[in-house]
C-alpha cells in the first residue's frame, strides 16, 4: 500500500503500516480542504484495507465489493460523486493473462487497486515525476495510469501480427499437428486480448462524451487521445482475429490438397499395376517356369517385354500430369 498527497506543492508518500497511519489522521480531508491531490495505490488489498479506505473515502459498498471480489468487465460506474473505472491489464508470459485493475475518482484522489504483476509507475508518464501529474489533479493521474494501461496494449497487438505472419508461412510449408495446436493456441491469445480490450472503447467513449464534475473539460482531450489508440487495437484485433480464422482455412485447403495429391499418387499407381495385371492375366503365367529356364517360346518375351514398355511408357505419362 503506498499514499501520495501534494499539497502546496509539497509531495510526501508513506508505504505500508504508515500509510494507513496518515489515512486514519485525517491526510484525505486536508488534502481536500488544502485543494490538493492524492493517490491511494493498494495491492492485493485485504478485506481490512478496502473496508477501512472505503469508510474514509466514503465509498459506496458496492464498489468496495467489486474491489474486493474482481470477476468484473471493463466499465465505467458514477456512484455517490465518485467514478470507479475498471480496466484489464495483459501480463505476457507462456499465454496472455489479464489483471484487474480497479480506478476510483474521487473529488481530491485517485484510489487504485490491482495485483502486484503490474505496476502503473513503470510507465513513461511517471517518468517526469509524480508530483507533476498529481499538480494538474486527479484526473490528470487517472488519464496517466489509463494510458499506461492502453499502451500496454500495444506490444501484445504487434507481437500477434508477428506471430500470424510465421504461423501464415509454416501453413504453406507443411500441415501437421504442431502447426494446427498453433493456430488454435494464436487464436485463444487473440481472443484472451480482445476481450480486454474491447471493452475499453465504450469505457472512454462514456468517460469523453458524459459530463463528469470530477474530470475537468481541458482533460477531455487526453482521454479522447487514449480513445483513439483503442479504436485502432479494436481495428487490428478484428483484423488479426479474420486472419488467424482465414489461416485455419488456410491450413483445411492445404489438408484437403494433400490428400487429393496422394490419391492422384495412389490412382497412377493403381493404373499401372491394373495393366500388369491384365496383360498377364490374359496371357497367363503358368509357363513361367519354363519361360525363366529357357524352354520357353518367344511370344512369352515379347509379351513381358511389351508389358513392361507399356508400364513405362503409363508411368511417364502419368509423372508428366504429376499423378505420380
Amino acid at each position: 500500500m503506498t499514499v501520495a498527497a501534494l499539497v502546496n506543492g509539497t509531495l510526501e508518500e508513506w508505504h505500508d503500516d504508515a500509510a494507513m497511519e496518515a489515512l486514519d489522521g485525517g491526510l484525505v480531508g486536508r488534502v481536500r480542504e488544502a485543494g490538493g491531490a492524492g493517490w491511494i495505490d493498494l495491492v492485493s488489498p485485504t478485506p481490512e484495507q478496502v473496508a477501512r479506505i472505503g469508510e474514509l473515502l466514503g465509498l459506496h459498498p458496492l464498489i468496495a465489493e467489486d474491489i474486493l471480489e474482481g470477476n468484473q468487465r471493463p466499465k465505467l460506474e458514477v456512484t455517490e460523486e465518485v467514478v470507479h473505472i475498471v480496466l484489464f491489464a495483459l501480463d505476457d508470459g507462456e499465454e496472455v493473462r489479464t489483471h484487474e485493475i480497479d480506478l476510483v475518482l474521487g473529488p481530491s484522489f485517485l484510489l487504485s487497486a490491482h495485483p502486484p504483476a503490474w505496476d502503473p509507475r513503470n510507465g513513461h508518464q511517471f517518468k517526469t515525476g509524480l508530483a507533476a501529474i498529481l499538480k494538474a489533479g486527479p484526473d490528470h493521474l487517472l488519464w496517466a495510469v489509463c494510458d499506461e494501461v492502453v499502451d500496454a496494449y500495444f506490444p501484445f497487438a504487434d507481437r500477434m501480427e508477428d506471430a500470424i505472419d510465421a504461423l501464415q508461412d509454416s501453413v504453406m510449408e507443411r500441415t501437421d499437428r504442431d502447426t494446427l495446436t498453433r493456430v488454435f493456441d494464436l487464436k485463444r491469445e487473440v481472443i484472451a486480448v480482445r476481450r480486454a480490450v474491447s471493452p475499453v472503447r465504450e469505457v472512454l467513449n462514456q468517460l469523453t462524451n458524459r459530463e463528469l464534475a470530477l474530470v475537468d473539460p481541458e482533460e477531455l482531450l487526453y482521454f479522447r487521445d487514449i480513445y483513439d489508440h483503442v479504436i485502432r487495437l479494436t481495428d487490428e484485433l478484428d483484423n488479426d482475429r479474420e486472419l488467424v480464422t482465414a489461416t485455419l482455412d488456410v491450413y483445411l485447403s492445404q489438408v484437403n490438397n494433400n490428400l487429393s495429391a496422394i490419391m492422384k499418387r495412389l490412382t497412377g499407381v493403381t493404373v499401372i499395376i491394373a495393366g500388369i495385371g491384365a496383360i498377364a492375366g490374359i496371357f497367363g503365367m503358368s509357363e513361367a517356369g519354363a519361360a525363366f529356364s529357357g524352354g520357353e517360346a518367344l511370344g512369352f518375351w515379347a509379351v513381358a517385354t511389351a508389358t513392361v514398355v507399356i508400364s513405362a511408357v503409363a508411368a511417364l505419362i502419368l509423372h508428366r500430369i504429376d499423378w505420380i
